[in-house]
């Protein structure tokens, strides 16, 4: 029986993973959040990790606020790297394989084509910067049998996120303007969760492994709200506006679609494609 350390237990992806734990029975599941493991603080991790015998980590926890992790870096890179680096040297120390979700914002978003895994990152933000941080500990650490899946623009059935917001601002507005100029691929966490717990019995590999994953397609924030709306049969008017009509502390790439080709290949995976999980979220 392999025993699983989900972190971030109560987030976005943390939450999915539970929801479909019934359909992968040979595995033993412990969802921690921060009121019960702060990933910060590694002896307490390294204890939990040791008393509980876990041979597998999917590490689900992040600073994600990306606005307020400008005023809070020591935060956020205490969680987006330190824990990281703690939890890589760990399953190397114990030959415990490692999953780790990142983020397409280590990208600068000055491609015009969608980033491969050996694009150079360069992140705009101290969030971004800080997710960077901690693939390339990890990446330095190099255990054995663990991965690195970038993601990008994750929503879900839990927590807070874009279309919740679209469809909360939809009840007292009958008018609301989105940022139309930055471009990406919506990530349903339902899918996502699905695929790493499908792929993590292939997971087998002697250096750490970078892979991409978003749902297939490109749209624009504009483009994901009107498709919101338009499944939800909701009438608002959606006005598409630039970047600079609505100022964010943190900069955020225009253009961050991540290429799926690799995690497809190696893992014989199929992706949904962007409306399709929406539809199936909104259900």
């Amino acid at each position: 029986m392999n025993n699983i350390l989900v972190t971030g237990g109560n987030g976005q992806l943390g939450s999915e993973l539970k929801e479909i734990i019934p359909n992968f029975s040979d595995y033993n599941f412990l969802f921690t959040d921060v009121s019960d493991l702060d990933i910060t603080v590694h002896d307490e991790v390294r204890a939990f990790i040791e008393s509980n015998n876990i041979n597998v980590i999917i590490n689900c926890a992040a600073y994600t606020a990306v606005d307020k992790a400008e005023s809070e870096p020591e935060l956020s890179n205490a969680i987006n790297h330190l824990a990281v680096a703690n939890f890589a040297q760990m399953a190397k120390d114990k030959n415990i394989k490692l999953i780790h979700v990142s983020t397409d914002y280590v990208f600068d978003g000055t491609n015009h084509k969608p980033y491969v895994e050996s694009d150079v990152p360069n992140p705009q933000s101290v969030y971004g910067q800080t997710k960077l941080d901690g693939e390339l500990a990890m990446q330095q650490i190099n255990p054995a049998n663990s991965i690195i899946i970038r993601t990008s623009w994750v929503y879900s059935k839990f927590g807070n996120n874009f279309v919740k917001t679209m469809l909360r601002l939809a009840e007292t507005r009958d008018e609301i303007s989105v940022v139309a100029d930055q471009i990406g691929s919506p990530t349903n966490a339902a899918d996502l969760a699905e695929t790493i717990l499908s792929i993590l019995p292939q997971v087998s590999n002697e250096t750490v492994e970078l892979f991409h994953y978003s749902n297939e397609g490109v749209c624009s924030w504009y483009d994901f709200a009107k498709a919101i709306f338009d499944i939800k049969s909701i009438d608002i008017e959606v006005n598409a506006i630039e970047s600079t009509e609505y100022p964010t502390a943190a900069e955020r790439p225009f253009y961050s679609v991540l290429n799926k080709e690799r995690i497809k290949e190696v893992f014989q995976i199929e992706i949904p494609f962007w409306k399709d999980s929406i539809i199936k979220n909104l259900k």
